[in-house]
């Protein structure tokens, strides 16, 4: 290594920052975030740095630097725009072995400041040394999305329990295994989704004296979104990864489901029309029976749990049972594949509320409240709504719609297949049966898609010139 990562104790420590520009601001922030207490030498500030002092944070020497500024400082940045200057002040500081960093000038540096990632008082430092500094900060952008804020929090709470813990497991390898269970596990899980007094319910379990021979798992009921997998949350690629068993439906995508782990067990519980692989109440009593042998299961479904998912039926079940259980939503097909067929829900100008509506039919009829649709300056989305789409055109337009109100059936949406196929109420029936689209579908119906003519930003290669 050309540097040896360390992290310095500032805390109340006095640090000496000459310059008082941009860079010397940016400086000052790192060593603030950190306790110091910092002394600044430039005989003009920028606006940021005069904000620091002004609000007492820092003191100021509205002057130019003076060789007697070097004594009795912990650390030392040099950070004019005076290359003669900044060198000056790395030789004097390297006689008094006062660690210096000189902006601009890594040669005459004895430290470099990291790229950052602040998850206190967990810490992460990036660095290249001196090779690129860009390259640092585009790793740490990388880090940072990886790693959740909640992770100071874990850590915090695993401090707190430290001596509990060391006081419980004499072995060595039964610590390791404690915290294990409990860093990659329920509880850190919990600190993640702000379920801190759940989080030290689980801790306190996992101490009792048989909790290593009884463990109890945990559903993941985590939204997959529209199709592509670049729409999945952080929270839900974490989630995905850490299952050991996966229990997915048909809405959710090749490419997603790829992203779980290589060596969980994968359940298929996907629902066609007139064909069920698996009942709901099968998949309930599936799901509960799963955790209480240990596992963690990842329910897996396609757009938001939530919304026409069933999610809430799963996890009463859950609830009934004890097993203890995430929700991690994911964007629901109206908003995701509307964005990609350039088709705003709302808009000022034409719709001022947004109706989401199942379409899926029941004994040869849709139970729906067909007067509550029909009502202007609204979007109003089918899902499921292919096979009734001649039963939703003769409804809407019987319950008052003009025939000429813009219509757009989505195929496939978000991914490489979708096709958007616009139309009014009065075409749109003869469009399909010309070309019949692949499900799974989804119906937008007002007057924003006529918007789609200028606003279509997304063109899959396959139909690129649809």
């Amino acid at each position: 290594m050309e540097f040896l990562p360390i992290f310095l104790d500032l805390q109340d420590k006095p640090c000496l920052i000459v310059g008082g520009g941009a860079t010397a601001a940016r400086k000052a922030s790192s060593l603030l975030r950190s306790g110091a207490a910092i002394t600044l030498v430039a005989p003009v500030l920028g606006e940021a740095l005069a904000a620091q002092v002004a609000a007492g944070t820092v003191h100021h020497y509205p002057r130019h630097f003076l060789p007697s500024d070097i004594a009795g400082n912990r650390l030392i940045i040099a950070a004019t725009d005076d290359p003669t200057i900044n060198r000056q002040i790395a030789a004097l500081a390297g006689a008094a072995e006062i660690p210096v960093n000189v902006v601009d000038d890594p040669d005459a540096c004895t430290f470099l400041l990291p790229s950052i990632i602040d998850r206190s008082p967990v810490t992460i430092a990036v660095s290249s040394g001196r090779a690129s500094p860009v390259l640092a900060r585009m790793l740490r952008t990388r880090l940072e999305s990886l790693i959740p804020a909640g992770y100071g929090r874990l850590a915090a709470l695993a401090g707190r329990y430290r001596e509990r813990v060391k006081a419980r497991f004499t072995e060595q390898r039964d610590r390791r295994r404690f915290w294990d269970r409990v860093l990659q596990g329920a509880v850190a899980e919990r600190i993640f989704a702000g379920q801190f007094i759940e989080a030290e319910a689980v801790i306190e379990r996992e101490l009792a004296p048989d909790a290593l021979d009884a463990e109890m798992g945990e559903v993941y009921l985590v939204g997959a979104g529209p199709g592509d997998p670049d729409l999945l949350t952080f929270r839900a690629l974490r989630l995905m990864q850490q299952a050991d068993i996966v229990v997915y439906d048909r809405l959710v995508a090749e490419p997603i489901l790829q992203m779980t782990r290589r060596d969980a067990r994968r359940i298929y519980v996907g629902k066609e029309r007139n064909h069920h692989a698996m009942r709901q109440e099968e998949i309930n009593r599936l799901l509960a029976d799963l955790a209480k042998e240990g596992h963690r299961v990842l329910r897996l479904k396609g757009g938001d749990p939530f919304i026409f998912g069933r999610g809430g039926e799963e996890i009463d079940t859950l609830a009934e049972e004890g097993v203890p259980f995430q929700v991690i939503p994911g964007i629901t097909a109206a908003s995701g594949c509307a964005a990609y067929a350039g088709i705003p829900l709302t808009h000022r100008d034409y719709a001022q509320s947004v109706t989401f509506v199942t379409g899926h039919l029941k004994d040869g009829t849709i139970n729906i409240n067909w007067p509550a649709l029909a009502q202007p300056n609204q979007t109003v989305v089918f899902y499921m709504g292919l096979i009734g789409l001649p039963i939703i055109v003769e409804q809407l337009v019987a319950h008052g719609i003009v025939s000429t109100m813009p219509i757009a059936l989505i195929q496939q949406g978000t991914t490489h297949q979708q096709r958007v196929y616009t139309g009014t109420l009065a075409t749109i029936l003869e469009l399909v049966m010309a070309d019949p689209p692949q499900p799974p579908t989804l119906l937008i119906v007002g007057e924003v898609v006529s918007l789609r003519d200028k606003l279509n930003w997304f063109s899959p290669p396959e139909h690129a010139n649809d």
